[in-house]
């Protein structure tokens, strides 16, 4: 991890740090976290998160750090607060300045995340 944080800016660095904690504190001692395409990617049963900053390439952000959830597509966000971009199912928000990130909005997107990682064991249990 002390490798991602080298490569990053530092305007990238403290807003990645932010989402970090707020990611890590909201999500159970069941789920993982661990480095893919060089940015922090969070799991349960299956993807709930990823954090990529714009100086990490591959990413398709211009600028900022985006913070995307896997099946976004699934979760209710009656306010529009994610970004749906092209994207069918990782809908997203790209933070320019740590400022501008909403830790309420944010915890209660990562609950709701979390209750469609509990279903995809369900589904996973039963065969589906």
């Amino acid at each position: 991890m002390s490798e991602f944080y080298g490569l990053l800016p530092e305007n990238e660095l403290l807003i990645t740090d932010v989402l970090l904690q707020i990611i890590r504190s909201a999500l159970p001692d069941r789920c993982g976290e661990k480095i893919s395409y060089n940015v922090p990617y969070f799991y349960g049963n299956k993807g709930i998160c990823l954090v990529w900053p714009a100086s990490i390439p591959r990413g398709g952000v211009a600028e900022g750090v985006l913070l995307g959830f896997w099946y976004g597509s699934l979760l209710k966000d009656p306010e529009g607060y994610l970004d749906r971009g092209t994207n069918k199912q990782i809908y997203y928000k790209i933070f320019r300045s740590a400022d501008e990130i909403d830790h309420d909005r944010i915890i209660a997107l990562l609950a709701e995340a979390l209750e469609v990682d509990k279903a995809w064991k369900r589904t996973i249990l039963r065969g589906k």
